[in-house]
């Protein structure tokens, strides 16, 4: 939903985060009746309107319902903090200790603290494939990775 080369959903409807439903859905109706096929004038600029159109139906579509608009809003902000902190390493699942009295992977940071990373925070990352982890004794992060069919194993 969140694709770092996909069109930000609330500039596509000109809005902000913070707008309410109401003034998102009044934005959206503008523009869909700006861009619909059936009010295009020039031929030259109906593949631009019908194009910029879906693009507003679909911006529309995920933001104008409470669910999905959580969800788009929450996998945002983790795109927008993978893009602010500075990863110290990158490190493969498969690297990391499991720990069986937590039910968790650990990673010793060179601090002497802890990287873990919950069976529950694995569920919840979805189809992505990595997760930004912090230490917990200092400010270092690592971006944990792992292939999808080991994630599907470790869950069984």
């Amino acid at each position: 939903m969140c694709d770092p080369e996909q069109k930000d959903l609330y500039a596509v409807l000109g809005g902000s985060p913070s707008d309410s439903l109401q003034q998102l859905r009044h934005r959206y109706q503008q523009l869909a009746l700006k861009y619909h096929p059936d009010r295009l004038g020039g031929e030259n600029s109906a593949e631009s309107s019908v194009k910029t159109f879906l693009e507003v139906d679909a911006a529309w579509k995920i933001l104008g319902d409470q669910t999905t608009r959580r969800e788009y809003d929450l996998q945002r902000r983790a795109q927008e903090l993978k893009q602010d902190w500075t990863v110290d390493s990158t490190v493969d699942l498969e690297d990391m200790t499991w720990e069986t009295d937590e039910c968790e992977c650990s990673y010793s940071c060179r601090c002497g603290g802890t990287f873990s990373v919950s069976k529950e925070e694995e569920m919840h990352q979805g189809e992505q494939s990595g997760v930004l982890v912090c230490c917990d004794t200092c400010s270092l992060t690592i971006y944990v990775t792992w292939s999808l069919n080991k994630k599907m194993q470790m869950s069984k």
